[in-house]
């Protein structure tokens, strides 16, 4: 997300004047009108260094809250389509597995992948795909399945017709990741990114959420005063409170007991604002304010609606590979998940260079690179094995995260990764998520959905928007992206082939507006003559710079454990694409800001993402 994170001039933000964690405000150091690289100096702690261990718990717990909001959301939004709405006990499995999973694949990441402190977890951009695979005549929801009174969620009837869903969804997300791994392990993502550039990524990440506004719409009505209350509060935190410092108590060694200041509003905004909204929620059903008739408009604003799932879920579950049955494999799930896969992959890319820069990492080279989305492929494989419902990306907030805090230690990022999977073993913590009221949610998901469509949007700032050009392309890659699918969806008829498959993969790829609207923006891009400085590529593209701190940059990017340097020295092992190569200088770095190479001075820095 497209943020201005400032920090304080101290260098460490325990220390600093008594503040915890930083705020905005702050003028960023510049050099000729151009913001400067951050340099580990200004971190707390480098991306090499351990702090204690308690202040690692503690930040692990704070990574694992701002990631929980995008967790939570997704198995959320797939409930209905999974025939899963009028149970939520299988919702607080779906939300527990997605926690595990997500934890596995973060400790990868940061041990095999790009080594980087970066969180990993559920992605909105296989959403689309999904919902599109799911609306198809074959997979649409019984009647039966919508009416709560007919639903009994322990019969075998009703347990095989949202489980087969989710096979389907697993296997068409299991297929796609092998793609994944392939592009990265193989290197190919070099290749792709020399035509991808900003005007293929924003209609891209701005139709991920777009076509969404119907199902947070649908869940906001359900109380419109109740939904309204949640977007109200999360942006009077984010927004408005965002500077406020909240004084709290602290011990430490130079000074005793002291008074220290928490930007909380700053750091947990989405979850204060949806914890305010659950309880006046409980307040409103204590005093029967909310209608008790399951018919009556305001009835699934209650909270005794979903009571029981925290008395039924079990204390202790462990997810495992195949818990819903063996996956099944159709081409439509397929080919729409592969699209989803390659705006991950485009969008992670920018995140790895995104956190170098705000930890004061060298670039990240070739081999990290194609190492950390091989492992995402990997990562989204472990989703398919067990059944998650989605993949796995890097998670943008928290390099925001590392921004705040000021720490960029990769132990941090081991600690979330463990909070992770404990909090997906617990199994009481995902009923207590899967309880939250619907209007709640479909609050939280208008403000999330807005917010992921801005930042795709921001892309452009890279390309001449003085250029009718550029401004033809993105209009009309959005305006498709959104008119094409809803007319499918009225019309399936029209599109058959008499070929059953290739009608359902057609149909798949034409009612995801972010491939429509995506695919559009690459082949305009590219055909249409513009100038590499009118595309925006001369900054968005990857420019090759020599590197002075190439021992560093092993150090950073390297395999762990000696891999590479004592252990598994083999020449052959040189050859390939994502193996540390010692002595490399050569480093491409993706320009997120313009004039980003150098390191600014020991002061505060205004970075942006």
């Amino acid at each position: 997300m497209n943020s201005a994170i400032t920090s304080c001039e101290h260098p460490n933000p325990l220390r600093c004047d008594g503040v915890i964690s930083s705020h905005e405000g702050d003028q960023g150091s510049k050099k000729d009108g151009q913001l400067k690289s951050p340099s580990s100096s200004h971190m707390a702690y480098g991306i090499l260094d351990i702090p204690p261990w308690y202040l690692c718990i503690f930040l692990g717990i704070q990574h694992f809250l701002t990631a929980l909001g995008g967790l939570v959301a997704i198995p959320l939004i797939l409930a209905k389509d999974l025939c899963l709405q009028h149970d939520p006990l299988t919702q607080s499995y779906l939300i527990s597995t997605i926690f595990f999973v997500s934890g596995i694949c973060t400790l990868l990441q940061v041990f095999l992948g790009i080594r980087l402190p970066i969180l990993q977890g559920g992605t909105f951009a296989f959403l689309g795909p999904s919902l599109a695979m799911l609306s198809l005549p074959t997979w649409k929801c019984p009647a039966w399945t919508l009416n709560a009174s007919q639903v009994n969620t322990s019969s075998p009837e009703f347990t095989e017709e949202w489980q087969k869903r989710i096979r389907e969804l697993q296997g068409a997300v299991l297929v796609a990741s092998c793609v994944q791994m392939l592009v990265g392990f193989s290197g190919l993502i070099g290749f792709l990114m020399r035509f991808i550039g900003p005007l293929t990524i924003a209609p891209t990440i701005s139709l991920m959420a777009l076509p969404l506004f119907d199902s947070a719409g649908d869940n906001a009505g359900i109380h419109w005063g109740i939904a309204a209350t949640t977007i109200f509060l999360i942006v009077l935190f984010s927004q408005y409170l965002k500077n406020i410092a909240v004084p709290v108590p602290v011990y430490g060694q130079e000074k005793k007991s002291h008074t220290s200041k928490f930007y909380l509003f700053q750091i947990f905004p989405v979850l204060l604002g949806l914890c305010i909204s659950w309880l006046l929620c409980f307040v409103l059903t204590v005093t029967d304010a909310l209608p008790s008739a399951p018919t009556a408009y305001g009835y699934l604003a209650r909270t005794d609606t979903k009571g029981s799932v925290l008395s039924q879920a079990p204390w202790f579950r462990f997810p495992y590979p195949g818990q819903w049955g063996l996956p099944t494999v159709s081409p439509a799930g397929v080919f729409g998940i592969i699209a989803a896969v390659i705006s991950s992959m485009v969008e992670s890319i920018g995140d790895y260079h995104a956190c170098a820069r705000l930890v004061g990492a060298p670039p990240p080279p070739k081999h990290a690179i194609n190492r950390g989305i091989g492992i995402e492929g990997l990562g989204c494989l472990l989703a398919g094995a067990w059944g998650t419902g989605n993949g796995t990306t890097s998670y943008s907030e928290n390099v925001g995260a590392l921004g705040i805090t000021r720490v960029g230690s990769r132990m941090v990022i081991v600690a979330a990764g463990c909070v992770l999977l404990l909090m997906g073993v617990f199994g009481k913590i995902g009923a207590a998520f899967a309880t939250i009221p619907t209007p709640v949610i479909g609050g939280m998901f208008l403000v999330m959905f807005g917010v992921i469509t801005a930042v795709g949007i921001s892309n452009l700032q890279y390309v001449d928007l003085n250029s009718s050009r550029n401004l033809f392309i993105f209009g009309f890659s959005i305006f498709c992206g959104l008119a094409i699918p809803n007319w499918v969806n009225k019309n399936p008829e029209r599109l058959r082939t008499g070929i059953l498959q290739l009608d359902q993969v057609i149909q798949v790829l034409l009612t995801t507006g972010m491939f429509v609207g995506g695919f559009l923006g690459f082949l305009l891009d590219n055909t249409v003559p513009g100038s590499l400085e009118e595309r925006g590529l001369l900054a968005w593209n990857q420019i090759q710079e020599e590197s002075e701190e190439t021992t560093k940059a092993l150090e950073v990017y390297g395999l762990p454990w000696g891999i590479g340097t004592r252990f598994c020295t083999s020449s052959c092992a040189q050859y390939l694409p994502f193996w540390p190569r010692e002595g490399e200088v050569g480093v491409r770095q993706l320009s997120l800001c313009p004039g980003d190479s150098e390191e600014g001075p020991r002061s505060a820095t205004d970075t942006r993402m």
